[in-house]
């Protein structure tokens, strides 16, 4: 199925049914939350991908893993796998700065999402993805 990008007029993306569920299942303000980098993610770039890994858990690949998202009691976390490679100068990270695989940024009820930051990882993480991934590329810098 395709369908327009939430808050990205024009942004089409192939939706994996198993991943709406998965969203569809949580309170409102987390779906929100979860429909918003679903979008953001998708609109980094169009030939990302997304399925379910670890059982339930939404993955967006492209060459390698770019990020999940987990739900948690009080906020949403997206992990985001870059190796700790990636700069943050917006300081969006919110755990696992020293984290080898993955570190992530969580988003609680009422918090925006600093959507220009994010989609600037995203970006940067597939770049990263297809010249190798984190790892080839952190052994090359």
């Amino acid at each position: 199925m395709v369908e327009r990008g939430l808050s990205f007029p024009g942004a089409a993306f192939v939706r994996d049914p198993r991943i709406d569920e998965y969203i569809e299942s949580l309170p409102t303000w987390q779906q929100a939350i979860c429909r918003e980098v679903r979008a953001l993610v998708h609109a980094a770039e169009p030939e990302l991908t997304e399925t379910i890994k670890r059982t339930k858990l939404p993955y967006f690949v492209l060459e390698g893993n770019v990020c999940a998202l987990l739900a948690a009691k009080d906020h949403v976390n997206v992990f985001l796998y870059d190796g700790a490679i990636v700069p943050d100068p917006d300081g969006i990270i919110t755990a696992g700065h020293e984290n080898k695989t993955a570190r992530t940024v969580a988003v609680r009820q009422g918090e925006r999402i600093n959507a220009p930051a994010l989609t600037t990882m995203f970006r940067a993480i597939i770049a990263n993805n297809r010249a190798g991934g984190w790892r080839k590329v952190k052994r090359q810098g």
